[in-house]
């Protein structure tokens, strides 16, 4: 009786558990490292079942590198038919705000009404300091 061969992973499967994946500084607002810009390339060995994902920081000193490594690791590694993962960071590509998509970037983004008070209670703290003065 021949050996069930495990099931070819695909790209598409790949970048969907990615879409579950988010930067702790965005957790909160829903916004995976996919729509971040995160995920420079994703890419599916020949053999079906390695796994190769390249990661972008927003910034060099990201506090939270290791953990989004092990993220992307663990929920990849879930993937049925998923043998070897390789999650890398890759330095030659700077991550900018506009390799956000457009719904990263609605959420965000304060509405006005949340900005409004904030900039009301800094003009009259400025003003009482001018006062003061």
């Amino acid at each position: 009786m021949p050996e069930r061969e495990e099931p070819r992973v695909h790209l598409e499967q790949v970048m969907e558990v990615l879409q579950t994946c988010y930067d702790p500084c965005c957790k909160e607002r829903a916004v995976s490292v996919v729509e971040l810009g995160l995920i420079q390339g994703v890419k599916v060995a020949d053999n079906g079942h390695d796994v190769r994902v390249e990661l972008l920081l927003t910034s060099g000193w990201c506090p939270f590198s290791t953990h989004l490594l092990q993220m992307i690791d663990q929920n990849v590694r879930a993937i049925e038919g998923v043998g070897e993962v390789d999650t890398e960071i890759v330095w030659n590509t700077v991550w900018t705000p506009e390799r956000m998509s457009d719904s990263a970037r609605q959420k965000l983004t304060l509405p006005m009404a949340q900005l409004l008070p904030l900039r009301q209670r800094r003009l009259e703290r400025e003003a009482k300091e001018a006062q003061a003065s």
